[in-house]
């Protein structure tokens, strides 16, 4: 007989009780992002979906460190780029790339994008990883390249051009700029951002060193579909939601 305890996500009695769960959600992948190394400066961002409208999203304000994010100073951003709730500035870059894409993808839920030093490395060659092990193997075949680059991006119409690039898959590789991944909850979003910086970062070294082994397509298709499904995404954010709950309560504010 099995020992294993099969974990899934909440629901909810209502839409108060569910925003407030994914701006927490949010808060914390932020703080994550943080000790991750993954801020830089002002750049970087991660949204999540209204449950009760739809067409707007939670942010992080802009010149915040990711450090310093909490439930509290979230803002709310309307389709248009209005603030509707809180104080603080927007980062058009944010609302330019992720208001495309929640209206591009209704069943996403987050987006995360941030420019980590592995990810920007990585994109700079304009290609996608490989499976050279069992991890890269939650993004085979699910993850994009979008080979350009003009600029910071501030017009919804490169927003839009990102979200046609990223297409059904959950990652995209932006190349000279970074990493921006996808999911149905803060959680899968957040969790496959850091884990495919991991992975870029394994494929520098691997390649550092030579020309790695690649899994077979039959082999690295299985591995896909047991280890890079939504709940797979999902339910290996949980540790790093205890731990850092846990270490910074301070997010919940």
């Amino acid at each position: 007989m099995s020992n294993v305890t099969y974990l899934n996500p909440k629901t909810f009695e209502n839409m108060e009780a569910e925003r407030k769960h994914r701006k927490e959600r949010l808060a914390g992948a932020f703080r994550l992002f943080s000790n991750f190394g993954f801020s830089e400066g002002v750049a970087g961002h991660i949204t999540v979906r209204d449950p009760e409208y739809t067409d707007h999203f939670w942010v992080n304000p802009y010149g915040k460190h990711f450090s310093e994010i909490t439930v509290s100073n979230l803002i709310l951003v309307n389709e248009n780029g209005d603030i509707v709730e809180g104080e603080e500035s927007l980062n058009g870059a944010a609302f330019a790339i992720h208001s495309e894409i929640h209206k591009a993808r209704p069943d996403v839920i987050a987006a995360a994008h941030a420019h980590s030093l592995y990810g920007k490395t990585w994109a700079s060659f304009g290609r996608l990883l490989d499976p050279i092990s069992q991890d890269a193997c939650q993004f085979y075949n699910d993850h994009a390249l979008f080979d350009d680059y003009t600029g910071l991006v501030y017009e919804t119409e490169e927003g839009k051009r990102i979200a046609e690039t990223l297409g059904k898959y959950k990652a995209l590789i932006l190349r000279s700029h970074g990493l921006l991944t996808v999911g149905h909850s803060v959680d899968s979003a957040a969790w496959w951002f850091i884990t495919m910086e991991r992975l870029c970062q394994s494929q520098i070294l691997a390649e550092s060193v030579q020309k790695p082994i690649l899994i077979d397509e039959k082999s690295a298709l299985i591995a896909a579909e047991q280890t890079g499904t939504e709940y797979e995404g999902w339910l290996n954010f949980q540790p790093l939601w205890n731990k850092i709950v846990k270490e910074e309560p301070d997010l919940l504010l």
